[in-house]
């Protein structure tokens, strides 16, 4: 087992690694293998928003929604492919927030990394409570709040044990996803067309996109509309370029990754979406009842649809658990090795585990969850809305830092840019352009308002912080210099 070039205690993003030590301390270690990494690539892009969330927006705008998933969809292709392309050339634990670092200022590394791990934390609670639901529907006699302790209490032993651990486990739930949609495709397209044999659907062929009021039954706008209900169920698909710092070929799986998004969004997302709106109307009643994914099965006639769904979003939460847990304690580790958290954060054990910044995450984690029973329409609500739109702010990062990062990438290393955006720089202006208008858009949403104005002012508050630090440590350098 190898190291890698990660940013450690005292050493810069994109340094060197210490060749050859495996210490506590010394930084993280290759312990993702490739079917690893794969399916984390595949997994990120299926979080349980879509089996989840996916009923509201087709509710909103009807057959057009798959316009609305088709837009987000391209906006998060072409930012995979900026991160890629830095991601490829210098892998990193810190991902965006170490390449922010570099390109735009300890200001913008600082910010986004404390607000991505602030994001994901507040996902914890989330998807803890969301899979203890699910946990005491089939075990009543057990609390709510119990499942959600447990679930948190093992996901949080799994990743403290190794990162092939989290790997290993990851690789399962995922794969239980993937086989899950593409299950739900190819069975969904035979009832479509009517050659599913004992199917309850009359297999209707395409005629649901438009017999119900047309394919924009709820009028042009509502794509718009469509396209703030499904944008945060894309979040994940950038842990893979964190987790690949810890594989033994950083690069190759950077551009396996980049590389297979379109085809996996193209499936997952616009395949299983349209399945659903040629099994059933847009606006049968059963879609917002039942769920998209249930109704879609019980038209077929699939026995136990519910509970079968059920155990897939089980498996979705938990993969949203165990990954967000990762991406957290990762960010947590790259922020603490670079200054700008506890130096305890990047101190790693003898298995290459960086236990602090770990359990750091879990704690505020905990406390989210005990907020979310708590109180759960004040305080939780408002930790919802204030980590709503941060997704938005990280893309943006992102395209920002790419526009930097690539003159620099050519100046020190060119040899290593080896993925490369396409149709640079007008592509990413196009992106940056499309997240503005998605953010400024969502200010008129009387849901969507609230979250831009409370992660605005969250994003204030930390940026102001960070400004803070530079100044203060500007003066004791001075000082230092002086003396």
């Amino acid at each position: 087992m190898t190291q890698t070039t990660l940013a450690g205690p005292g050493q810069k993003p994109g340094e060197p690694g210490r060749a050859g030590k495996q210490e506590s301390g010394d930084g993280l270690q290759a312990g993702l293998k490739n079917r690893h990494l794969s399916m984390i690539a595949i997994g990120g892009v299926i979080g349980a928003g879509l089996f989840v969330g996916s009923g509201a927006g087709i509710a909103a705008a009807g057959p057009a929604i798959l316009l609305s998933y088709a837009l987000v969809g391209l906006m998060v292709v072409f930012v995979m492919r900026m991160l890629g392309e830095m991601a490829s050339a210098r892998p990193s634990s810190g991902s965006f927030s170490a390449y922010a670092d570099q390109a735009l200022g300890r200001w913008a590394g600082f910010s986004i990394g404390w607000l991505y791990w602030f994001f994901w934390v507040v996902v914890l609670a989330v998807e803890a409570t969301a899979g203890a639901k699910i946990l005491e529907g089939w075990v009543p006699g057990v609390p709510q709040w119990a499942w959600a302790l447990i679930v948190m209490v093992v996901l949080t032993a799994t990743n403290l044990v190794s990162v092939s651990s989290y790997g290993e486990f990851e690789f399962w739930f995922a794969g239980i996803k993937v086989v899950a949609i593409g299950a739900f495709v190819v069975v969904g397209l035979l009832a479509v067309f009517g050659v599913l044999p004992g199917s309850d659907n009359p297999g209707a062929g395409l005629a649901h996109l438009t017999d119900s009021g047309g394919f924009f039954p709820n009028g042009p706008g509502a794509i718009l509309t469509g396209v703030l209900m499904v944008v945060f169920s894309f979040m994940g698909s950038e842990i893979v370029t964190l987790a690949a710092g810890e594989s033994e070929n950083p690069q190759r799986a950077v551009q396996k990754a980049t590389n297979s998004v379109i085809w996996r969004i193209a499936v997952f997302y616009l395949g299983s979406i349209f399945i659903v709106l040629t099994l059933l109307p847009w606006n049968d009643a059963s879609i917002l009842k039942d769920g998209s994914y249930v109704a879609a099965l019980n038209s077929i006639g699939i026995p136990h649809a519910g509970q079968v769904m059920d155990v897939i979003v089980l498996t979705a939460v938990l993969s949203c658990l165990n990954s967000g847990l990762y991406t957290a304690s990762r960010m947590a580790f790259s922020l603490g090795g670079r200054g700008d958290a506890p130096k305890a954060f990047a101190r790693t054990n003898k298995r290459g585990v960086p236990q602090a910044a770990i359990l750091s995450s879990v704690v505020f984690g905990f406390v989210a969850v005990f907020f979310n029973y708590q109180w759960p329409d004040t305080v939780f609500q408002f930790l919802l809305n204030s980590s709503g739109a941060v997704a938005l702010f990280v893309w943006l990062v992102i395209c920002f830092t790419q526009l930097r990062m690539r003159g620099i990438i050519l100046r020190e290393s060119p040899e290593k840019l080896v993925v490369r955006m396409w149709l640079f720089p007008y592509l990413t202006w196009a992106t940056i352009a499309m997240i503005s208008f998605v953010l400024v858009y969502m200010l008129t949403d009387d849901s969507g308002r609230e979250q831009v104005l409370l992660s605005l002012l969250v994003a204030a508050i930390v940026v102001g912080i960070s400004l803070v630090r530079e100044v203060r440590q500007r003066k004791s350098g001075a000082i230092a210099a002086d003396a």
